[in-house]
């Protein structure tokens, strides 16, 4: 199983970017995905949540700015940034609870993260 992000980079403050993560592998079922994101010299943090059933749940910080959303039958979660600031600077790190094939608990599994740069 693998996760891998895409889509972050350098942007001003105000802009706009589109993170996105594939989920590929031999996998039985994805249960919640989340985005979570680190800064230098600060812990991970959550981002945003979106369970398999619909419901979605957002950090105070980025509430009205940013939007997740994920295309089960593709495996991809996205998160649409808006309005970025320079306090949105940071790895962003997606991740899953899933059940890979052959295995019987769900597990969690992270990608290996993007950067995100906002300049003010």
């Amino acid at each position: 199983v693998q996760l891998v992000e895409s889509g972050g980079g350098l942007v001003q403050a105000g802009g706009s970017l589109r993170l996105s993560c594939v989920v590929s592998g031999s996998i039985f079922s994805i249960n919640a995905m989340g985005w979570f994101r680190q800064a230098p010299g600060k812990q991970r943090e959550l981002v945003a949540t979106a369970t398999s059933g619909g419901s979605i749940n957002y950090a105070d910080s980025v509430k009205c700015r940013f939007t997740i959303s994920r295309d089960n039958a593709k495996n991809t979660m996205y998160l649409q940034m808006n309005s970025l600031n320079p306090e949105d600077t940071a790895v962003y790190y997606c991740s899953a609870d899933l059940r890979a094939d052959g295995l019987r608990g769900v597990y969690v599994y992270w990608g290996q993260g993007t950067q995100v740069t906002v300049s003010s």
